[in-house]
């Protein structure tokens, strides 16, 4: 049963669960409802880098911020689609495009809905995360042939305004009411690590859980404290600056048991964590992860390391699938 009705005191007592009570839940599952040995391989380029305009505490890309990455402009599209071609042949089954803006200005919209198009037409499945959008964006990216559209809500409603002011929650809540209006997937996540508490970690999920459909990808990502951003200074040095272990695998097994169908994303902050780690992530519903030595501005573990991995955990690159199509919950 796909549930929208969790609570948070029901989504509490799973974060309280002995650990291996709760991964073994989330692994039983996970098994119903996807291939417990598949892992999606997923690419995140950045088609326009630096300069924006929001105030994210965690962001290298943030105008706010001293963080000594230059402002660049939009990618050619021919560079994009070079580059797609590139992850297609590596292996990635989905290629994700993310853009520093506020929300992408009318003069871009021909060029991003080129790349969507170009994109498309590889075979590959198609993301893009390019901030706010009003409604005839998302419908324009929607014709273009977009899948997927990227925008998290980071934190919980309560945490928020200490990781962003530029924005608020509710700001976020409305663009996602904008692609589903389109009728574009959702790829919806957060990270963990931003100084939250449990209670905001419970919130976060509870906010991705009771949506009137859950998101069909749900990245789940551990801070990577950058020097020069409000987060990453604070959290220098501290016991906060990397989130416990089995306290990032329990948040992945709590968003596997509430979503069910979604995909779950192992996303920034992999490059530091252990194989173990990784693996017990693996085990407690994850199934997807960004491949590649570089996740937008910040590194990643790269192809080799990755297929490493799969070979010493037994794991094989989710192939050939459609744009998942998720049933709407009730």
């Amino acid at each position: 049963m796909i549930r929208t009705d969790w609570t948070r005191a029901e989504i509490a007592a799973l974060f309280d669960l002995p650990f291996t009570e709760l991964v073994f839940r989330a692994a039983e599952i996970h098994r119903a409802h996807h291939a417990a040995g598949e892992v999606q391989l997923c690419t995140l380029l950045s088609i326009k880098t630096g300069g924006c305009p929001e105030d994210c505490g965690y962001c290298s890309q943030s105008a706010h911020h001293d963080t000594g990455l230059k402002a660049e402009k939009l990618m050619d599209v021919d560079a994009v689609l070079a580059a797609a071609a590139e992850a297609k042949a590596a292996g990635s089954q989905r290629f994700c495009m993310g853009a520093a803006w506020r929300n992408p200005k009318p003069r871009d919209m021909d060029a991003v809905c080129a790349m969507v198009e170009g994109v498309k037409a590889m075979g590959l499945e198609t993301c893009m995360t390019l901030g706010m959008l009003a409604p005839e964006q998302a419908a324009r990216l929607k014709a273009a042939g977009l899948d997927y559209y990227n925008h998290n809500i980071d934190t919980s409603p309560e945490h928020y305004a200490r990781v962003a002011t530029t924005r608020s929650f509710e700001d976020r809540l409305e663009t996602l009411a904008h692609v589903r209006a389109a009728g574009i997937n959702l790829c919806c996540g957060g990270i963990v690590g931003l100084g939250e508490t449990r209670a905001d970690r419970v919130g976060f999920i509870h906010a991705l859980a009771t949506q009137p459909r859950h998101p069909e990808s749900v990245p789940v990502n551990a801070l990577v404290p950058v020097p020069g951003t409000p987060l990453g200074d604070m959290l220098a040095g501290t016991p906060m600056a990397k989130i416990d272990d089995i306290e990032f695998v329990r948040t992945v097994a709590v968003a596997r048991i509430t979503m069910p169908m979604s995909m779950v994303r192992l996303s920034a902050g992999r490059e530091s964590m252990s194989e173990a780690t990784q693996a017990l992530c693996f085990l407690a519903g994850a199934n997807s992860i960004f491949t590649g030595d570089k996740l937008l501005t910040t590194g990643n573990r790269g192809d080799g390391a990755d297929a490493a991995l799969f070979a010493k955990l037994g794991l094989r690159a989710l192939e050939g699938a459609e744009p998942m199509r998720a049933a709407a919950c009730g």
